[in-house]
């Protein structure tokens, strides 16, 4: 594992019908996930296809490992269960800051 930051997507799409369902367990889940350690940036925005696309940034590998198994992710499974057309598509990035270092990275 490595101690630099790590970037994290994280797509949920939602069931007909269910995206005010989803988005109401991201508003009870997000602020506890704002308070985790190591947690950088936690955002979710909306595509134009109905998709919510969270994007994250943590300190470490390690401190993300912990929010997979947070009370606020605990909390916000069982919606995911049932709210979702497919298991959330998670994938971990790794920053290749270029260019200005503020404007290069997030």
């Amino acid at each position: 594992m490595s101690p630099d930051p790590v970037v994290v997507t994280a797509y949920f799409h939602p069931l007909p019908g269910k995206r005010e369902e989803l988005l109401e367990a991201l508003r009870i889940a997000i602020p506890g996930v704002h308070d985790e350690p190591g947690c950088l940036l936690y955002a979710i925005q909306e595509a134009p296809d109905g998709t919510i696309v969270m994007i994250e940034k943590w300190e470490s590998e390690a401190l993300l490992d912990e929010h997979g198994s947070s009370a606020a992710v605990a909390a916000a499974a069982p919606t995911f269960a049932t709210a979702l057309s497919s298991p959330v598509a998670v994938t971990r990035l790794r920053p290749i800051p270029i260019g200005d270092p503020v404007k290069g990275a997030l």
